[in-house]
């Protein structure tokens, strides 16, 4: 059934992805609402690309639930909820810099048990089935994506993001400052999606996050996971207080230096 669900998330994403890339302008995009702060921007580009994607899922499969970033969620009856990002880096989208996705996830029962991801500026794919693996797609076939052994957290390329909060943002800066002498360098790219597919080709050594919500984390932290990653929080399971990845054989040490930076 997990193959069926990602089938499916395939064929809309795909669509969705072709439907942002027809109807953005040249230029810079206009802004139409913002959401936790004045500068984390939602354009109706990203509304109308949800109401697509909500669409056609309820076309297929009418008693599943979906939680999609710009809202207007459904609780469903089959056990089966879809959690969507339109548009995962829509301020990447908003300025023409190509690096934002369609994330679409399945989850049953809570689990994220498939998740797929395209680079709609691109056309890259990702896909995952929970306990089969997960891939890069090379037109209809699967290159299988297994996480390279970093050489060391000392020499961690890592990917992160910020917060828009001004106040947030602040307190991580201060323990960014901390933090980056100990690693490689860091890399913000600006789409949490797209930075976990990245990390499970071996694009980045290591991850941290805060303030990601489940349409950020739910597919592209399935194709880590079932890459080799571990992903954790500072204290429990991965969510919005904190999202970390990294390498078993480097895991400990990493969230150990994350949660002594103070994030």
């Amino acid at each position: 059934m997990s193959e069926s669900l990602l089938s499916l998330a395939r064929t809309v994403g795909r669509e969705a992805a072709a439907f942002v890339a027809d109807r953005r302008p040249a230029g810079r995009v206009d802004v139409a609402a913002t959401k936790s702060s004045p500068t984390d921007v939602v354009t109706e580009i990203d509304e109308a690309c949800e109401r697509l994607i909500r669409e056609r899922i309820f076309a297929a499969r009418p008693d599943d639930g979906f939680v999609g970033e710009e809202g207007n969620d459904v609780a469903g009856s089959s056990g089966v909820e879809w959690v969507v990002d339109p548009i995962d880096g829509t301020v990447n989208f908003v300025y023409g810099i190509p690096t934002y996705g369609v994330s679409i996830a399945a989850r049953r029962d809570g689990e994220v048990v498939a998740g797929y991801v395209i680079n709609i500026a691109s056309g890259a794919e990702w896909g995952s089935v929970r306990g089969t693996g997960s891939w890069r797609y090379d037109g209809d076939e699967r290159r299988v994506l297994f996480a390279p052994v970093p050489e060391s957290v000392a020499h961690a390329l890592v990917a992160t993001g910020f917060n828009y909060v001004p106040e947030i943002r602040a307190a991580q800066a201060a323990a960014m400052a901390t933090f980056l002498p100990q690693v490689r360098d860091i890399r913000r790219i600006g789409s949490a999606a797209l930075d976990l597919c990245g990390l499970a080709e071996g694009q980045f050594d290591a991850y941290l996050e805060q303030g990601l919500k489940p349409w950020d984390l739910a597919a592209g932290g399935l194709i880590a996971a079932e890459a080799g990653l571990v992903l954790s929080g500072l204290d429990g399971p991965p969510g919005e207080r904190m999202v970390m990845a990294a390498h078993p054989a480097v895991a400990e040490e990493y969230f150990a230096l994350v949660r002594a930076c103070g994030f």
